[in-house]
């Protein structure tokens, strides 16, 4: 997995402890055997910014980035303002293979792991 990055991407806040559990996801991911490259990437208020950390990962060789949006739910941000950057760091990285999975929070896993949390909360 060489060539291969996830950009793990925020709204961002202008508290920097609000990106404490991002960075307890990257850091559980590159514990992980055979993990591939992991950064995270904001949309404001924090850096970096998507089209840094892009810019950083393909100058670094990578050939695959999977962004992965770190919301609850697919957003208007994610509508409006995602797919706008992620056009422009395609058209400036065609080297690149440059993917967007849905939501962290959309994700069948991770709802049953939140509705578990949930649910132990009453125990």
């Amino acid at each position: 997995m060489s060539d291969v990055a996830v950009i793990l991407f925020g709204h961002g806040a202008r508290d920097p402890g609000w990106a404490g559990p991002m960075k307890r996801i990257r850091e559980h991911m590159l514990a992980q055997p055979g993990a591939p490259r992991v950064e995270l990437a904001f949309l404001e208020f924090m850096q970096p910014t998507l089209a840094d950390a892009i810019a950083a990962l393909a100058g670094a060789g990578m050939r695959r980035i999977a962004i992965v949006p770190v919301f609850l739910a697919q957003n208007g941000h994610l509508k409006r303002d995602l797919p706008v950057l992620l056009d422009a760091a395609r058209a400036a990285h065609p080297e690149c293979e440059i993917t967007l999975a849905v939501a962290a929070g959309e994700a069948e896993g991770v709802i049953a792991a939140m509705a578990e949390y949930a649910r132990s909360c009453a125990a």
